[in-house]
């Protein structure tokens, strides 16, 4: 034990052994962690299994995990959605409607074993010279410097009380939340959602939760439009109005969760394992087939998960990553991509020895590591209801990924976010989609509220690939620009930007259809040049009289953004689709020519 370390970090979870990585890969600094469990080989299962794009470069790429990865954990299918279908008794996989993205990403993702990735990152930071780990100690106390100085670090062990300097003090202690506590950093926000997940034993397969017979449950004409990738790889999404239940594949288990808005689901109705099965087997029958025969071998829960921080990195030396400082929701994963984006700014900033440098990234940063736990918010405390529909998902969801592509993935991928010159221009492009993103999640939720007040009629399951959207295509063609300058990176941001915004009119354009019953607005110019995205009401007065004195005038460029989308979801025939996945692009043609 030395008398002085560059870094000590609180807390020996993911983001803190992962930020380890990070810095003895790139500097020689020497770093101690703390963690007060004395034995990490005997804890329980940890959440927070799935990654997406982000995380899954930032382990697998960044931090040079790719090979561990592959061999002890399953490689991710993407994350695929399910809804009940009207008219179906919904006992059997093949009577679920769906939305997903049939073809596996170029930027992979993996499924975790939380508890394995963390013994292999203790393990190669300990094969470090430069890293010192001490478990099972009590008694922590930090007194942070204002100036230059060293902060001060104590804390017992089984032996004695020790005392020493670190020049950077980063907490990763996760919901203990040390800092943020003693700096009265705590925040509440506006997502107010409870969990309860547990885990069972060996793979809950839901392509298996069938009344078919095997063979004839592999020649199922669903096929057609799933194709043969196993979707149990997949975190599968059972979605309903403010709720959703996952499935995740681990080695030997499978985790699953509800996650829900307090305000739609009493949490005595789900405040426990046995609870929520038999809640999950009530809402999606295919589920009593299986589950409520497995053994369960691990559960928890959170009554309320969500929170926010005033502030989380700091020109005095000390940052918070991980659930120390900010969380928002489960869905879509972001847990790790919020890591893997804090980590590499604080890596950043521990690498920054220049005083006066320090200052102006430390501001940059923290409005950065704001701005992307700010994003997220709206998906979560906005439009969670329309989760119950598959069509208001659709566009939901089609909207922040072509945002996740194009401004999360992009950048990072191109290591260009902890340049100055990239992250000012950034964060004035980010501020502006702010405004559209409340704008049009608010705007889905209005519609979805106003659907749930016309009749239902019942129809096949409805199946539909997201990547339909012709601007959500475009983004993820992103992935294969590597390489750019911070220059070159802020220029293609500003170029997608009119991509994103394309996204964001077409979505509006359709609502505008369907709520006044005209198909031709699909493909009318000035509509979709006269929408003010920053402005978007759902007033059925006020669009009705927005569309009264448009001319005819088309665009069938326009038209063709959401094509497949609309002949699936305005069509009543829509049923036949799957069956006949050829009419979608012939019905497609039709809006989106002239005449």
């Amino acid at each position: 034990m030395k008398t002085h370390y560059d870094v000590v970090i609180l807390g020996a979870g993911l983001a803190g052994l992962s930020l380890a990585r990070q810095l003895l890969m790139n500097s020689n600094k020497n770093i101690l962690m703390l963690e007060k469990r004395a034995d990490l080989s005997s804890n329980r299962q940890k959440v927070g299994e799935a990654t997406v794009q982000l995380s899954g470069y930032y382990f697998s790429k960044i931090l040079d995990l790719e090979e561990h990865l592959l061999r002890e954990h399953f490689l991710k299918y993407n994350l695929r959605f399910y809804w009940k279908t009207e008219g179906q008794t919904n006992d059997s996989y093949e009577h679920y409607s769906q939305s997903y993205i049939r073809n596996l990403s170029n930027v992979c993702s993996y499924q975790l074993n939380r508890n394995e990735l963390e013994n292999e990152l203790l393990r190669l930071n300990q094969a470090n010279s430069n890293f010192t780990f001490e478990a099972g100690i009590a008694n922590l106390d930090v007194i942070l410097s204002e100036t230059t100085k060293p902060h001060h670090v104590s804390f017992e062990t089984k032996n004695e009380k020790i005392e020493l300097q670190a020049d950077w003090v980063v907490d990763t202690t996760g919901r203990a939340k040390f800092l943020a506590r003693r700096l009265g950093l705590t925040k509440s926000n506006s997502i107010r959602h409870g969990a309860t997940f547990f885990w069972v034993e060996g793979l809950l397969n839901i392509e298996k939760l069938t009344g078919l017979p095997h063979l004839e449950a592999l020649k199922h004409k669903n096929r057609n439009m799933l194709g043969h990738i196993p979707v149990w790889l997949a975190t599968n999404h059972f979605m309903g109005e403010g709720y959703w239940f996952w499935t995740i594949p681990l080695q030997g288990k499978t985790s699953l969760g509800l996650v829900y808005d307090r305000e739609k689901i009493p949490g005595d109705q789900v405040s426990s394992t046995e609870k929520v099965i038999e809640w999950i087997c009530r809402e999606f029958p295919l589920f009593a087939r299986d589950l409520p025969h497995r053994k369960i071998l691990d559960q928890s829960l959170y009554k309320d998960y969500s929170y926010d921080c005033r502030q989380t990195i700091c020109a005095d030396r000390w940052a918070l990553s991980g659930e120390s400082g900010r969380f928002t929701d489960p869905l879509y994963s972001p847990g790790g991509d919020l890591i893997s984006l804090y980590n590499t700014l604080i890596t950043d900033a521990i690498m920054t020895d220049d005083q006066d440098t320090l200052a102006i990234k430390v501001r940059l940063y923290e409005l950065l590591m704001w701005a992307f736990y700010e994003a997220y918010v709206p998906s979560f405390a906005i439009s969670y209801e329309a989760l119950g529909d598959q069509e208001c998902f659709a566009m939901k969801y089609a909207w922040e990924l072509t945002i996740y592509f194009t401004f999360y993935v992009f950048p990072f991928i191109n290591q260009v976010l902890t340049e100055t010159s990239f992250v000012v221009p950034f964060l004035d492009l980010f501020a502006h989609l702010g405004v559209i993103n409340h704008k049009l999640q608010s705007f889905i939720t209005a519609y979805y509220r106003w659907k749930k007040k016309r009749p239902v009629e019942g129809h096949p399951p409805v199946f539909f690939d997201f990547t339909a959207f012709e601007p959500l295509k475009k983004s993820e063609e992103l992935f294969y620009q590597v390489g750019l300058t911070p220059a070159e990176c802020a220029r293609m941001l500003k170029q997608q930007m009119a991509n994103v915004e394309r996204l964001a009119r077409s979505i509006a354009t359709h609502i505008y259809s369907v709520v006044l019953g005209d198909e031709s607005l699909l493909a009318n110019k000035q509509l979709a040049d006269t929408i003010s995205l920053e402005n978007l009401q759902f007033d059925e007065e006020m669009m009705r009289k927005e569309c009264a004195d448009l001319d005819d005038a088309r665009d069938s460029k326009f038209a063709k953004t959401a094509a497949t989308f609309h002949m699936i979801f305005r069509n009543s025939d829509s049923s036949s689709l799957p069956e006949k996945p050829e009419r979608v692009a012939e019905q497609a043609s039709r809006v989106a020519e002239p005449g």
